[in-house]
């Protein structure tokens, strides 16, 4: 895996992670159609209102997720493949949480509990990247 550039896995990681929030987006538009709740109303049916918390969420995570990963890509620790993999973790968390929520939101902990030591992970390795950045200046 050393072999692959970093911010390649990195730019891959990122994709994951969008991909997985379109879907978490077009799910609650798609369930928005099929159980005609009209927008802007953003309570009505359990199911909705679940998938719903589940994109606001996500969206939530993405925006400590993101810059954490993309420090770590520009700043990396001596093993610069740790930072994918652990945003990989990230991505496949937030799947647990998708699932766990859907089906009773008391069972979500687990997904935010990894999506968050993902995140406080990836925010180590961005402060040991950016401070190693500094101590490496003339």
């Amino acid at each position: 895996m050393s072999s692959i550039p970093a911010p390649l896995l990195t730019a891959s990681v990122t994709i994951l992670a969008v991909f997985f929030y379109f879907y978490s987006a077009f799910r609650v538009g798609n369930l928005r159609g099929s159980l005609g709740i009209q927008a802007p109303a953003t309570t009505g049916h359990p199911i909705f209102e679940r998938a719903y918390r589940v994109q606001l969420n996500t969206l939530e995570q993405l925006g400590m997720f993101l810059p954490l990963l993309w420090l770590t890509a520009f700043y990396p620790i001596p093993i610069a493949w740790i930072a994918p993999l652990i945003g990989l973790l990230w991505v496949v968390a937030r799947v647990i949480y998708l699932i766990a929520y859907m089906k009773d939101p008391q069972t979500r902990l687990i997904g935010a509990m990894l999506s968050g030591l993902t995140n406080l992970a990836l925010l180590i390795l961005a402060v040991a990247g950016v401070a190693r950045a500094w101590m490496a200046l003339p």
